[in-house]
């Protein structure tokens, strides 16, 4: 039994250390088997398996499910080539997550992990009997080649761990990670959160004895060390993930109930409208449905009223991403907040919402969205001592009003926002000539372009493009193939896209990507609106370096205000809960986790309803 004083030690947390009264140096060099950024793991050392699966889940089943597009690579790690569908599957990391606890990881590959006082270094113990799907151990020269060549060869990773400057074995087992700054409080726990690659098989030869390269995309399936292995596929039409019969970790309670299905096949369509066709005529055993429209319509048909297909609404408390229409402030006439102002007034949700959405969403106002997280009411305490710093950097808004999305309650509204943003725009050097929005300096048209990779999305975006085109605004749709949206979605080649930007309960080290300055002139780097805010880089320190649950939940907010305030995105919407439908032959524990549905790694097959739904489709 896990004494009360051990669980508290097994906080990751300083937030918790500080709220709790404990002192830092007590904890220094203590074996964790559990990090949390979030207070105290939920599962103390000697935990069985998590609350949230069924522990004696039968294993077997094929499922298939769908994917937009093509793929036309294997490898995952790089900003080329196009890769396929969960290609995670295959890989191990040092921790896994916990589907119940926001920012917790469990001990996966690593059997522990411990760190100095001030959080300049972490050491991981790797289990002697992880390996490969080989057979081959994991071995500490596995993960240090795993960090340092995913920083080379990829700008996010190199972002992501910007502050690991160095890794090293430090034992048999035993591998150490120093950092450039002390009380960065995430550093060990996204750590975790690394891949572990089998050096042995990528400075290997294929079979043809030619050597491989990580750094290029490739169609020999890898080699991985996770629950499943790549199995039969078709480049660009499906890929097909074999359950491992003897995989290492399956008895490992971050395991225990797990990855249950013996085969998992993804079959890949054009758009979503093919792939529902497909679904209703059992050629698809499962569907994440994404459409409004399609949810309220489109569940009227023979299997649906028989029982054969069941559809369910599952309900999350995870973070909501702002899915948004992404400015590129790379392009001058997007470089003025005024302008960017603009496109949100001429954006109608109310009417998308009444007419295209059937009710079923409500508007994103928040980065940080159906979290605490969220900035809310005027900046006070510890956030506005925060923002206060940066007081010269930031508009005066922040500071005076709380952001709010124009709300069109009827025609009036829409036009009073309308004749706002014309204000806007002539405050910002564009006028009205010949019927077109034109820069009083340079005399250039003002013309937009909106790419995007599903054809079912136009039907949401032509009518935005109407009411742009009453500003005087040329705007216009160009939906393209996946691997070109890939492509021009790398390199910043667009004008305004559909980005989504998915938060934690924890952020961290990934905002550098998101918004930091040095990400904007990266390739392939997350940061697609282009930011170059010397405010939004301090505010981004301030949640890396944030001492307390306290410090974060202020930074978080400030920047969340900032970000707003200066108009990168026109946000979008959010359903509270995911929808999903399914042939009734699979189930879920009646206890699910509330940060994800799980299906791939907690659902399971069941045979005997799999035999009554064949025998009453061959009546």
């Amino acid at each position: 039994m896990v004494s009360k004083k051990t669980r508290i030690l097994l906080t990751f947390a300083l937030a918790s250390v500080a709220l709790a009264g404990i002192d830092a140096k007590a904890i220094a060099g203590e074996r964790h088997h559990a990090l949390s950024l979030v207070g105290e793991p939920k599962y103390g050392a000697d935990f069985k398996h998590f609350q949230w699966v069924n522990p004696n889940a039968p294993k077997g089943g094929k499922v298939r499910m769908w994917w937009r597009g093509t793929f036309d690579s294997l490898n995952p790690f790089i900003i080329n080539g196009t890769p396929a569908r969960r290609l995670g599957l295959i890989y191990d990391t040092l921790m896994s997550s916990a589907m119940d606890q926001p920012s917790t990881e469990y001990g996966l590959v690593a059997e522990w992990v411990s760190y100095p006082e001030d959080f300049s270094s972490a050491t991981f113990q790797l289990r002697k009997e992880a390996k490969f799907h080989d057979g081959e151990p994991i071995k500490p020269a596995d993960v240090i080649f795993s960090l340092e060549t995913l920083k080379k060869i990829n700008p996010q990773y190199a972002l992501y761990y910007k502050n690991v400057v160095k890794v090293e074995k430090t034992g048999e087992r035993e591998v150490t990670f120093r950092f450039d700054v002390k009380n960065n409080l995430e550093l060990p726990l996204i750590i975790g959160q690394l891949a572990v690659l089998p050096k042995h098989y990528w400075t290997g030869k294929r079979a043809d004895g030619t050597p491989r390269d990580i750094t290029k995309t490739t169609l020999e399936p890898p080699l991985g060390s996770g629950p499943y292995r790549i199995g039969d596929m078709k480049p660009g039409k499906y890929i097909t993930y074999e359950r491992v019969d003897d995989y290492w970790a399956r008895d490992l309670p971050v395991n225990i109930g797990q990855w249950n299905f013996d085969e998992l096949k993804w079959i890949y369509f054009r758009d979503a409208t093919i792939a529902f066709e497909a679904f209703r005529a059992g050629q698809l055993d499962f569907f994440h449905e994404s459409s409004s429209k399609n949810w309220a319509t489109g569940y009227d048909f023979d299997a649906v009223r028989k029982g054969h297909v069941k559809t369910e609404q599952i309900s999350l408390k995870s973070p909501e991403p702002m899915q948004s229409f992404a400015f590129n402030t790379r392009r001058d006439k997007f470089s003025d907040p005024r302008v960017r102002r603009a496109f949100n007034l001429a954006f109608d949700f109310e009417w998308a919402n009444k007419n295209l959405f059937y009710g079923q969403y409500s508007r994103t106002s928040s980065y940080f969205q159906n979290t605490e997280l969220s900035a809310r009411g005027l900046p006070e305490g510890r956030e506005l001592e925060i923002l206060s710093e940066v007081k010269e950097l930031v508009p005066p808004e922040v500071f005076t009003a709380e952001y709010k999305n124009p709300n069109n309650t009827n025609p009036r509204d829409v036009r009073s926002h309308l004749r706002e943003a014309v204000k806007l725009l002539k405050e910002a050097g564009w006028v009205i000539k010949g019927g077109a929005l034109t820069n009083q300096k340079t005399g250039k048209k003002m013309s937009v372009e909106f790419l995007l990779v599903s054809p079912t999305f136009e039907r949401i975006v032509l009518p935005y493009v109407r009411n742009l085109r009453k500003l005087g605004i040329q705007a216009r749709v160009r939906t393209v193939d996946t691997s070109q949206y890939i492509k021009r979605y790398s390199d910043f080649d667009f004008d305004i896209v559909i980005g989504s930007f998915s938060q934690s309960h924890s952020p961290g080290n990934e905002q550098r990507e998101f918004w930091g300055s040095q990400a904007a002139g990266k390739n392939g780097s997350r940061n697609i609106i282009g930011i170059r805010n010397p405010a939004v880089d301090k505010l981004i320190d301030k949640i890396i370096f944030a001492k307390s649950r306290e410090d974060l939940v202020a930074a978080s907010r400030a920047l969340d205000r900032v970000l707003l305030w200066n108009h990168y995105v026109v946000p979008q919407w959010y359903a509270p809960y995911e929808r999903l439908a399914y042939w009734d032959m699979f189930r879920h524990p009646e206890n699910m986790p509330s940060q994800d549905f799980g299906f791939e790694r907690i659902w399971w097959y069941d045979e005997k309803a799999a035999a009554r739904l064949a025998q009453a489709r061959d009546k």
